[in-house]
């Protein structure tokens, strides 16, 4: 079994048997042994995604194999990026109007057809196995995976929990409360978490991947069998006591309220676990009718407004090597994010222990980011503590990252003259400082932008891209392509104070601090904020940002806005000054000695108005960003604040909330609440937009 090499891409070459190139979406040709070699390949896309008319033409394809049986079936992927990124979205909207349940009946069949045929069926993985993807894998008798391979059902991020069998396949496969914890949290199991478990028969380097197939036709490789757990929960009393350990775990991170989907999912496997056909026939009707809820319609809603930012970092961005000015926290995060994306990296700063601390955690990144001991190293190699500055010279990008004083970055700016190659890119990390004002020192001010990434800049994805009054076109251009070559999601605003994250943010931290001196506790205030569908409470936000922090944002939208701000709180300004800056010190509003708070307090006494203090203002500011075209439109308010905060995206984002929320009714509300509380609450007149 030694197939030609048909599909490659620089140094990745794919084992695909005797299939020659052609349209898809699956590609099949029998070998010299009678293999059946099936290949995914989707016409027009770089990653497969799973269809009404994949399943239709694998159901073909299997009907055939049926009629005349081959030896073995061999499935995967030609595409280099990867097996199967899942299904694919843009379908489900239709399918929630048109009968969904009928649909994912028949494409149970063509599973069932894949796991019956009386050979081996093997399934070889390379990069991600996602969704229904890792569904067909699961239907097979053996997987087989490469290094860098990962497996994973994300539904519950869209609001579903998996349609295609996953709910009793990957149970009987590898345990339900493994599997039911890759479901309940959509996590990915890579390589080798995804051997340990079971998922994966062999893992073995691409050029062993013939081999590989070879051993497994010739029964040296034996497929899983359940183990005692799986039997254990075959009986009710076993299933239901850990059925109501996941539901109270879930509850506390996904409320079944805003969540339905994994509560939805935990009653299936209750009711149904150790009833494979009645499990598959409620998968079914429970995936339709989750398909129609508003939480699985906003949640899908984010997925395409990811989709829309990620557009908006495709291309070439001409840059090749990026020297990063201050080894603090975030000069660091942007530094090893850009050197682990193959960006050359020098890092400057005057402390030699900043640069090592920088070094250091680098490699905890990479770590964090699954890569394996070579790409670490390169990784690393291509990080260069710089404590001379040496690297500027060679810069196609230059990223100031020094603390957020106007002072100390125009010195800096100042400094760069004369020493940067023709054509660089200087770009600011502010948060809240006038990308105009900065470029007056910057040495050329159509290639001076800013680039407001958030801490930490390894697990948040959002950029704001700043475009300045000078900035070209080509500069907002070559850098929302860099964000986009790093792995970042870029948000094309103007330059305006706070921009648009933090111009709706602050509002919502400042009218917590006027609530507390008011009386109400920071816990009632968090668990409201929470149980609306915040990610964080306001008042645990502004320790986790930094009080000192925040109440610099605070104090410079304070006197840069036309609009009226919440007063800034002289409790902030003590602690402040007390040092208790937040997380970061140990104590800010709360004690942070013992991890982070998680506020859960009873509501029955909290103001009648308090929701609507914290959320509106939000959704206000929004409203100023689109009337003075700081953001390009409301999607994009609602992309930013979902990636680059995780506001509540069950609720589709602030703007999306507010129309079908009604924006009458919130225009109203902001109204009563001026009449109440003042003047910071009066509607923006952006909100004509909308009408």
């Amino acid at each position: 079994m030694t197939g030609r090499v048909l599909s490659h891409l620089g140094e990745t070459k794919l084992e695909l048997g005797p299939v020659e190139p052609g349209p898809g979406p699956w590609r099949n040709a029998r070998d010299a042994d009678n293999v059946l070699w099936l290949v995914l390949d989707v016409d027009g896309s770089s990653m497969n995604t799973i269809s009404e008319e994949v399943i239709r033409a694998l159901d073909s394809a299997l009907q055939d194999a049926g009629a005349d049986l081959p030896k073995a079936v061999v499935i995967r992927s030609g595409k280099v990026a990867g097996f199967a990124a899942g299904a694919d979205i843009t379908g489900f909207e239709k399918m929630s109007s048109t009968g969904a349940t009928e649909m994912l009946q028949e494409a149970h069949r063509v599973l069932d057809r894949l796991e019956a045929l009386d050979c081996p069926t093997i399934c070889v993985v390379h990069g991600a196995a996602l969704g229904a993807g890792f569904e067909i894998a699961l239907a097979c008798d053996y997987r087989i995976a490469t290094p860098g391979a990962s497996f994973g059902l994300p539904e519950v991020q869209l609001g579903l929990h998996p349609g295609l069998g996953g709910t009793f396949r990957l149970p009987a496969l590898i345990g339900p409360t493994e599997a039911m914890q890759l479901m309940l949290t959509g996590k990915t199991a890579h390589t080798k978490r995804a051997k340990s478990l079971g998922i994966a028969d062999l893992v073995v380097e691409e050029r062993h991947a013939a081999a590989a197939i070879a051993s497994v036709i010739g029964g040296e490789v034996k497929p899983a069998a359940s183990g005692f757990t799986a039997r254990a929960f075959g009986f009710d009393p076993a299933r239901s006591l850990a059925a109501r350990k996941m539901r109270s775990e879930t509850e506390k991170k996904a409320p079944a309220k805003h969540y339905p989907a994994p509560h939805a999912l935990i009653d299936l496997w209750e009711e149904y676990g150790d009833d494979r056909d009645r499990l598959q026939k409620a998968e079914t009707d429970s995936f339709a009718l989750l398909l129609r809820s508003e939480a699985s319609r906003n949640l899908r809603r984010a997925f395409f407004l990811r989709q829309g930012l990620k557009d908006a970092g495709r291309g070439e961005d001409g840059i090749t090597h990026v020297h990063v000015i201050g080894a603090g926290s975030m000069g660091t995060e942007i530094a090893a994010m850009a050197a682990i994306r193959g960006k050359q990296v020098s890092l400057g700063d005057l402390s030699e222990e900043a640069l090592g601390q920088a070094v250091k955690r680098t490699a905890e990144i990479c770590t964090d980011k699954h890569l394996d001991s070579l790409e670490t190293r390169d990784a690393l190699d291509r990080l260069m503590p710089d404590p001379n500055g040496y690297g500027l010279a060679q810069a196609d990008l230059v990223i100031e990252a020094a603390s957020e004083d106007a002072e100390v970055k125009a010195k800096i700016f100042k400094g760069l003259k004369g020493k940067l190659k023709k054509d660089a890119i200087v770009a600011t990390n502010t948060s809240s400082l006038s990308v105009d004002d900065l470029a007056a020192n910057a040495p050329a001010k159509s290639r001076f932008a800013g680039l407001h990434f958030f801490n930490p800049v390894s697990k948040i994805d959002l950029v704001e891209v700043v475009r300045g009054t000078a900035t070209s076109d080509k500069t907002v251009q070559r850098l929302a392509a860099f964000c986009g070559a790093i792995g970042k999601l870029p948000a094309k605003v103007a330059d305006s104070p706070g921009f648009v994250v933090n111009r709706m943010l602050v509002p919502y931290m400042l009218e917590a601090m006027v609530l507390m001196d008011e009386g109400v506790s920071k816990e009632v205030i968090d668990t409201a904020a929470l149980r609306f569908g915040m990610p964080m409470g306001p008042v645990t936000l502004a320790d986790q940002v930094g009080l000192d922090i925040g109440l610099h944002v605070a104090e410079s939208l304070s006197e840069s806005l036309e609009t009226k701000m919440p007063p800034i709180s002289d409790d902030l300004k003590r602690r402040v000054e007390g040092g208790d800056l937040g997380k970061k010190a140990g104590k800010g509003f709360y004690d942070w000695s013992k991890g982070t708070p998680h506020p859960d307090a009873d509501l029955e006494d909290a103001p009648d108005d308090l929701r609507d203090r914290l959320i509106l203002p939000m959704l206000n500011a929004g409203a100023e960003v689109l009337r003075r075209n700081v953001a390009r439109s409301a999607d994009q308010i609602d992309a930013a604040m979902i990636f680059g905060t995780g506001w509540a995206p069950f609720r589709g984002g602030p703007m999306c909330y507010a129309q079908t929320r009604g924006v009458d009714d919130v225009v109203r509300r902001l109204r009563e609440l001026e009449t109440a509380h003042g003047a910071r609450f009066a509607p923006d007149d952006g909100w004509s937009r909308f009408a």
